[in-house]
């Protein structure tokens, strides 16, 4: 359920293993269109669905704020199994593999600052709970979860892994 931290080269790997009482169909649609990625995904995905695609990700701002754009890429892309990001640097990999009635998630992040990873491979963890529970046609509440969530893999990666430090709003009390 927790996600698990290794070096990759001169990088680092954040691995987090989700199984999931739905098709892989089911779960490549909810990975992949735009009105389920909206329940679930932290940005929108402009771009054409295909690998070596150039793609933005729109992060919508609040209150009338001005939207925050991010260069990417589709690195991967083979329906219904493997879709890999370029996420400004960072890869996002998700491998679904069909496990009995359902669907065995596998998400990867890897990025270059150890620093970041409690941080979002908090977020990472939270984004994915919530993708289940639309997956389930239930809400999914996330207040607190996430403070809850970052202490765990503080704790589990070591303070090395929490020098960056949780976005706005995420501080402890």
């Amino acid at each position: 359920m927790y996600g698990h931290l290794e070096q990759a080269g001169d990088r680092w790997r954040v691995r987090i293993v989700r199984r999931l009482a739905h098709p892989p169909e089911k779960v490549w649609r909810a990975i992949t269109e735009p009105e389920h990625l909206a329940a679930w995904f932290p940005s929108r995905i402009d771009g054409e669905r295909a690998a070596g695609a150039e793609l933005r990700f729109v992060f919508e701002g609040e209150d009338g704020a001005e939207d925050e754009v991010m260069a990417g890429r589709m690195t991967a892309w083979e329906p219904p199994r493997l879709l890999e990001l370029d996420w400004s640097g960072d890869l996002l990999r998700f491998e679904l593999r069909p496990v009995g009635e359902g669907t065995e998630l596998v998400f990867t992040q890897t990025f270059g600052e150890l620093g970041r990873a409690a941080r979002d491979t908090t977020g990472w963890h939270v984004c994915l709970d919530v993708l289940a529970a639309h997956l389930d046609g239930a809400g999914h509440e996330v207040a607190g979860e996430w403070r809850r969530l970052n202490a765990h893999y503080v704790k589990e990666f070591g303070p090395e892994a929490a020098t960056i430090g949780p976005p706005e709003g995420h501080q402890p009390a």
